[in-house]
């Protein structure tokens, strides 16, 4: 039965833009589970040799792990997954309903975050034995049961700028250019930056992990206004079709071995047009991922989001508001939707100002989770940058 699924899968070509998993129903045969996977399995290996890449017209979207469980995660960085914090936040994960942990693998400089045996690391980039056992760590993530996601900060790279300027942007007198934080990036545009970057994600896929997260999937903020200044290899393409190709790219790559894909984006995004400076369309990069993973902080909302003053101050009408506009967004695109996991709020962003913030705790932590179940969406993953959550919240 299994190899007439596949025949049936390997017909059907290139596939469109729509769903062609079967319709298994409600069956209580034990085998329909394995037959599904099949069947996925097969469609996903056709993509991969027929699919063509293309912004404009994205293949059928078939789920690589569709026994995935329901996501309630945290962030964890490389220090913490490689050190003590570790011990409490698994301890967090085992005594909540909590079960998953996105972990740095390429962090916000670009460095690899374990001693990785990846030979694009060695000659591009440069990896830190944060996590001294990358192996070990994996184990003892399957012995909690815990979901383990791998965060990869893709164009946001300063290590791989500096090691290699043919491939960032640079200034007229060719010195590689940075931001007002000394943050480089490297060029979209580039292929050789996108072949690096997944190949470090096959190897977490490798290495157990069940998702790669990717971030950072864009030009630098304000670009637009430095474009025609800076040295760097274009085409003619946009900047909004060449990163969502590359998410495409990634997907065809990743998903024949069995990992999903997702992507971080602004969560102001789902409410305004597509950020063309910054080439992030949130429709096209959510037609080709598997999830989409909005940053709804509501710190992040400037005076006036969704009716509200303050909106860090009012966590429950901001997250609504924006799951409101991501549904409005995103249901159009019917089969082609990709699961909405958000990112929340859960640390306080006293920057603001005084009046203009308040101190974010259980309350505050459980209203953006009561917004997010009123409309439907029951995946989410908590930021906390120091990785130090609050006790005692009911993640229903």
């Amino acid at each position: 039965m299994n190899i007439l699924w596949a025949l049936f899968a390997m017909a059907l070509g290139g596939f469109g833009g729509t769903s062609v998993a079967p319709d298994l129903g409600h069956s209580n045969n034990s085998q329909l589970p394995s037959l599904s996977n099949s069947f996925n399995t097969a469609i996903i290996q056709s993509q991969k040799e027929q699919v063509v890449i293309d912004a404009d017209n994205p293949p059928a979207k078939v789920d690589p792990q569709p026994d995935a469980p329901v996501v309630k995660g945290i962030y964890v960085t490389a220090y913490s997954a490689g050190g003590a914090r570790m011990a409490q936040l698994l301890e967090l994960t085992d005594q909540t309903e909590l079960n998953a942990m996105v972990i740095d693998i390429k962090d916000d400089l670009g460095y690899i975050t374990y001693p990785s045996k990846n030979k694009a690391v060695k000659t591009m980039g440069e990896a830190k034995s944060f996590i001294r056992d990358i192996n070990a760590l994996m184990k003892r993530l399957e012995k909690h049961k815990v979901y383990p996601i791998a965060r990869v900060v893709v164009f946001k790279d300063t290590i791989l700028a500096k090691k290699n300027p043919e491939l960032s942007f640079r200034n007229k007198d060719g010195s590689v250019w940075a931001n007002g934080k000394g943050d480089s990036f490297v060029n979209p545009y580039s292929k050789e930056v996108w072949d690096y970057n997944i190949e470090i994600a096959k190897e977490a896929a490798k290495l157990g992990f069940k998702e790669i997260q990717f971030d950072y999937v864009r030009f630098p903020e304000g670009f637009e206004t430095r474009a025609d200044t800076l040295k760097y290899t274009q085409t003619d393409q946009s900047r909004v079709d060449v990163v969502a190709e590359f998410v495409q790219y990634a997907r065809k790559e990743l998903a024949p071995l069995g990992v999903r894909v997702s992507v971080d984006i602004f969560g102001y995004a789902a409410s305004v047009p597509a950020a063309e400076g910054i080439g992030q369309d949130f429709v096209k990069i959510s037609e080709n991922v598997d999830v989409i993973s909005p940053m709804v902080y509501p710190s992040h909302y400037s005076t006036g989001w969704y009716g509200v003053k303050d909106p860090d101050k009012d966590p429950y009408t901001t997250i609504k508001g924006s799951m409101k506009d991501t549904h409005k967004k995103l249901d159009p695109t019917k089969e082609l939707k990709p699961i909405i996991r958000p990112w929340i709020q859960d640390f306080t962003a006293s920057w603001l100002g005084s009046g203009h913030y308040i101190k974010y705790g259980k309350k505050q932590v459980e209203d953006q989770i009561k917004a997010m179940k009123e409309m439907n969406v029951d995946e989410y993953l908590l930021w906390n940058a120091s990785n130090r959550y609050t006790p005692g919240v009911q993640y229903k």
